[in-house]
């Protein structure tokens, strides 16, 4: 395991540690990961209209989005958790909450791209569109993989990186960030394709021999 990859295991997997210590009390609710995943789409959904508003006031808007958007994506992080500490887990469950992933990155990402539209940023419009392409590709290229029976969740540019780029993005957009944190999220999720697509044929190229 590389330096890299050693520092992504050791946060991620404490994420999911504090995530199964912070469900202990709703696994004796009637709360159901489905309903933690459906509320964490709504609020991201209500983060990327947020941002729209910015003409308003820069800073409250985007810092109210970016607060909102983090409410989203740790209850995304906690749906998960509620499912496996509470022996909630479905595979129904399992499938709506990766398509759900998508779907928040996809408003937020739109939105962004529509704000930098409206400020006559075309070229930055295009980086938008070339991030939403790779996020989904890095969620294609991992689904792909494990229906091989491989693994592909390397790379670094997985949904938790991402979810602070586009943090960091809104909390420095009125600073004129927010283009920048566009084009750092596009070629981390383009590079992440190119890592698991190498390493998919690393893992086939090996069982050949």
């Amino acid at each position: 395991m590389t330096r890299a990859a050693a520092i992504k295991h050791g946060y991620t997997a404490g994420a999911r540690g504090l995530a199964s210590r912070s469900v202990t009390g709703l696994t004796r609710t009637r709360i159901t990961p489905n309903a933690l995943t459906a509320t964490g789409v709504t609020l991201c959904a209500a983060a990327s209209i947020l941002v729209l508003f910015e003409d308003h006031n820069k800073i409250l808007f985007y810092w109210l989005a970016a607060v909102v958007f983090v409410a989203g994506s740790l209850l995304d992080i906690l749906d998960g958790a509620l499912a496996r500490a509470g022996g909630k887990a479905t595979r129904f469950g399992a499938y709506l909450d990766s398509t759900t992933d998508r779907v928040s990155e996809g408003f937020m990402l739109t939105a962004m791209a529509y704000v930098l539209a409206t400020h006559h940023h075309p070229v930055f419009v295009a980086v938008a569109m070339a991030g939403v392409a790779g996020s989904f590709l890095v969620s294609y290229t991992r689904a792909k993989a494990e229906a091989l029976g491989l693994r592909g969740d390397v790379g670094i540019g997985s949904r938790a990186e991402r979810v602070v780029v586009i943090t960091a993005g809104l909390v420095l957009a009125p600073w004129g960030v927010l283009p920048w944190s566009l084009v750092l999220l596009a070629c981390t999720a383009w590079i992440t394709v190119g890592q698991r697509v190498l390493h998919v044929r690393k893992q086939l190229t090996e069982a050949q021999q």
